[in-house]
């Protein structure tokens, strides 16, 4: 078991693509001083991909994110869900960030039921549905308590739930685990996997963790320095395994290895632009 390389935007894969990005490009203000964050690239996913997006800091990982939750709009190009041009934010697409941003005055189940209550969702059913993902996530016990009561790990298990209880057709996670501890990443790294396998959702993942990626990801991108663009892509199949311990596998370690040196000169070069900027 190890990566092979694959086109993320081959017609084969676009024809059935859940997502589609096609030559999106970002630059952030205008003239002499603008600065180009993502150059134009291409990407495809079909439904109940995991895709992890690996990059050195700076490299626009962030950005191509917000443009698909619809919080930024591409200075060239476009990205396509389900057939339709994403413009602004919607339900249809579930974002997590690294905090939880959970409302503190609200208990776990209403900040859980909150999106489809704001869509006119009946009470009875939102908090249902609510119960329903809470027990997913493993927090049935703390529905009454109060996210400053929670655990970070827990937070971020409640934010998951609350981004699923809109049922959107992809859920797009910007480093989420980044800030917890590493027992609790790779703790959370397996319930997420789990919570995946179940829903069959899509899923779009920014990290800077490589283990992260080969241990969640059925598909790996790596970013350059920027302006950003997919280096390389990858098939991964460490996602498919049942072992929890993976990760110290002799074909983990070579996948790890074989992306650490693609990123490693990417995060030189994105040293040095930081350097002389």
């Amino acid at each position: 078991m190890s990566i092979e390389p694959v086109d993320l935007n081959a017609p084969e894969r676009r024809s059935g693509a859940k997502l589609v990005v096609e030559k999106l490009s970002k630059s952030f203000g205008t003239g002499t001083g603008a600065i180009q964050a993502l150059a134009p690239m291409d990407v495809s996913l079909e439904p109940g991909d995991f895709l992890c997006v690996v990059g050195p800091s700076g490299c626009g990982k962030t950005t191509l994110l917000n443009i698909l939750a619809g919080f930024e709009r591409p200075s060239s190009g476009r990205a396509l869900l389900d057939g339709r041009p994403i413009s602004a934010p919607g339900p249809e697409r579930g974002v997590v960030f690294q905090q939880g941003a959970l409302f503190n005055w609200m208990s776990v189940l209403e900040n859980v039921a909150f999106g489809p209550r704001a869509r006119g969702v009946a009470a009875a059913e939102a908090r249902g549905r609510a119960r329903t993902l809470l027990e997913l996530v493993g927090l049935s016990s703390f529905a009454g308590s109060y996210p400053y009561q929670l655990s970070g790990g827990m937070q971020q298990r409640v934010g998951i739930a609350r981004a699923l209880a809109n049922e959107p057709e992809i859920l797009l996670m910007d480093e989420p685990f980044a800030a917890l501890d590493q027992q609790t990443r790779e703790l959370l790294q397996e319930e997420i996997r789990t919570i995946w396998r179940r829903t069959g959702k899509t899923v779009m993942w920014i990290t800077h963790s490589i283990e992260e990626a080969l241990f969640l990801a059925t598909h790996v991108i790596v970013m350059s320095a920027r302006p950003g663009r997919a280096r390389a892509s990858f098939r991964t199949r460490f996602s498919e395994s049942q072992d929890p311990l993976i990760g110290a596998t002799s074909e983990f370690a070579a996948a790890k290895r074989e992306i650490l040196q693609l990123l490693r000169s990417e995060a030189q070069l994105a040293q040095r632009q930081d350097a002389y900027a």
